[in-house]
């Protein structure tokens, strides 16, 4: 059990990186500075008070931006990928008792799928919207995925077995409804 729990919050780290890509990373960093997260001895970096600013000052342009119906859009093109990217980090970075070909492994396939997927299901939301509403819903949208972002990190940090089941049923649910 010591050794799935880090997987999961790794994987849930990931899903809310998939909302939004620097304010998972940011409490997590934020969460170890505190000596609340343990982050693999490679990845402490992330606990320093450099990197928190550099995710601070990010989080706070990459929320602002999404709150511009023109720029959420082209937002989308880089944040994708780099959501991916995120998750991969934020789950690479707390599996702290596996060996690392393992924790990598997860981390690339788990980790940047599960980002893949909710930032997938963003950006076809967000599309939803600005064809339904001609972009005027789409600060509401920006508001709920940040909601979302922060809340699932916080709750990944604090119960992880239960947002990643809670991740999954949506993820089905949606899937299923198309």
């Amino acid at each position: 059990m010591t050794t799935l729990l880090p997987i999961l919050l790794g994987l849930a780290l990931a899903a809310a990186c998939g909302f939004r890509v620097f304010a998972p990373l940011l409490i997590a960093g934020l969460a170890a500075h505190q000596g609340h997260l343990p982050l693999a001895p490679d990845f402490a970096w992330l606990g320093t008070t450099p990197a928190l600013i550099a995710l601070g000052t990010a989080a706070v342009l990459e929320i602002g931006a999404y709150f511009v119906p023109w720029l959420d859009h082209a937002l989308d093109v880089l944040a994708t990928p780099t959501a991916v990217l995120a998750g991969i980090l934020a789950a690479v970075a707390v599996m702290v008792d596996l060996p690392p070909p393992l924790r990598w492994g997860i981390g690339v396939i788990g980790g940047g799928t599960v980002a893949a997927v909710v930032q997938g299901t963003t950006v076809l939301f967000r599309a939803k919207s600005t064809t339904f509403t001609g972009g005027l819903g789409n600060p509401v949208v920006a508001a709920g995925e940040t909601v979302g972002a922060v809340g699932l990190a916080l709750l990944a940090i604090l119960v992880p077995a239960i947002v990643v089941l809670v991740v999954v049923g949506v993820v089905g649910w949606r899937l299923r409804r198309r």
